[in-house]
């Protein structure tokens, strides 16, 4: 039997980010950049002002106070966008607005908030320093400076910086396109009518999104029927589509586990049990040289083994540097129990009581159990040699809710 950190290795592989490709900056969102990017021009491109006011020379308004205001004539007006019409001269002052360019022989702003706020003269009862409320071209980024490394991840944050330093699309890794593809003859399309016997495919749903949520492209093969002949035209014939090839059910020692009966002989794919609770049944390999992971049938059983190899897989291809995600040190909240020999994977919620933050197992545990897998938050990860777990001692947390750093 496997441990999990053995599985995740044989899962991942030699696995590497997919090639690159050019994506305008709005498609590449959460993508990671393939290669560095430095600044087409400087930012500020130009000199401007960081207020509303009146640029002015620094030497015409010294002295200037509440009791001793200094007049001088405004020559102009300048808005974000335009160019001033003339410069500033001895005993002048320009009318500017935030972003607009500096007039030639200005040297600070006067902020509007220190003037009477007129039009023909403006009574200044405040002098700047020389350079005050002024963006000096360049004064962020260089011409040519390096903005991103490869590696970074177009965000929001990261967009801006692009777009500023004159970027219209940007080399990424791009995402992986995986089909997932469920298995069973008793799953039905949900919202269908049930009869004794059938049940809902959910899992084909909760992988998709979990494929969507990790970055990746995912799309629907199924449900397949438990047909051989069916289940091995169906793969073959999305192999040459996909990055990836995502299966649920039919990994286990039934009689009617299709996916291992078709595997084993067509695919070049490894059936193990893993030393987990819940997902023990696992299997990895290639089918026609796409990479496929199987996962078990039981729904909690499928999320869980998606989070633990799976996840790790598509990052991977993404490009990301840190794969999983990150792990805390939070106390137990309740006394629970774990099997001897297997890494639990315990659903709890993380919930803040009088006495801090703890961790509270989230109800049964059992690997069918799909109320419980939604209202909890995070993943303990119990180790093999800990059969009881007591209040208060503290537990490795994976937070559902945060992305790798």
């Amino acid at each position: 039997m496997r441990s999990v950190a053995e599985h995740r290795s044989v899962v991942l592989g030699n696995h590497g980010a997919l090639p690159a490709v050019h994506l305008p900056l709005l498609s590449a969102q959460g993508l990671v950049l393939s290669s560095a990017v430095t600044a087409a021009w400087p930012l500020p491109s130009f000199n401007n002002s960081s207020m509303d006011g009146y640029a002015i020379r620094v030497a015409d308004v010294a002295g200037a106070g509440e009791d001793t205001p200094i007049t001088l004539r405004v020559i102009g007006d300048v808005a974000a966008g335009h160019v001033p019409d003339s410069g500033v001269v001895e005993g002048s002052a320009i009318r500017i607005m935030t972003g607009a360019p500096m007039p030639e022989g200005a040297d600070a702003v006067v902020p509007v908030e220190w003037t009477d706020g007129g039009m023909a003269t403006v009574a200044i009862r405040r002098a700047p320093e020389r350079g005050g409320y002024l963006r000096i071209r360049g004064e962020d980024v260089a011409q040519g400076d390096l903005v991103l490394l490869a590696g970074n991840i177009v965000n929001a944050r990261t967009t801006a910086l692009l777009a500023a330093s004159g970027h219209a699309d940007v080399a990424v890794h791009r995402r992986p396109r995986v089909a997932v593809i469920s298995t069973g003859d008793e799953l039905i399309e949900p919202g269908l009518p049930l009869t004794r016997g059938l049940i809902a495919d959910s899992n084909s749903f909760m992988l998709m999104a979990a494929v969507q949520e990790a970055g990746a492209e995912a799309y629907r093969c199924g449900p397949v029927r438990d047909d051989e002949a069916e289940l091995e035209r169906v793969l073959r014939e999305e192999a040459p589509r996909a990055d990836l090839i995502l299966t649920t059910g039919g990994v286990s020692m039934g009689a009617y586990d299709t996916v291992k009966a078709v595997l084993s002989r067509v695919g070049g794919v490894d059936f193990v049990k893993v030393a987990m609770q819940p997902g023990m049944p696992q299997g990895s390999g290639v089918i026609d040289g796409t990479p496929i992971v199987t996962l078990p049938g039981n729904p909690v059983s499928a999320y869980v083994s998606f989070e633990v190899f799976v996840r790790p897989l598509l990052r991977t291809l993404l490009g990301h540097a840190h794969i999983t995600r990150p792990q805390l040190q939070i106390r137990c909240g309740r006394d629970f129990t774990s099997p001897s020999g297997k890494t639990q994977f315990a659903r709890v919620q993380i919930v803040t009581r009088h006495d801090g933050v703890v961790a509270i197992p989230e109800g049964a545990q059992g690997s069918h159990i799909l109320g419980g897998l939604a209202r909890a938050d995070a993943l303990a990860e119990i180790p093999p040699d800990i059969t009881s777990v007591r209040e208060g001692d503290s537990l490795a947390v994976v937070d559902l809710r945060q992305e790798p750093s």
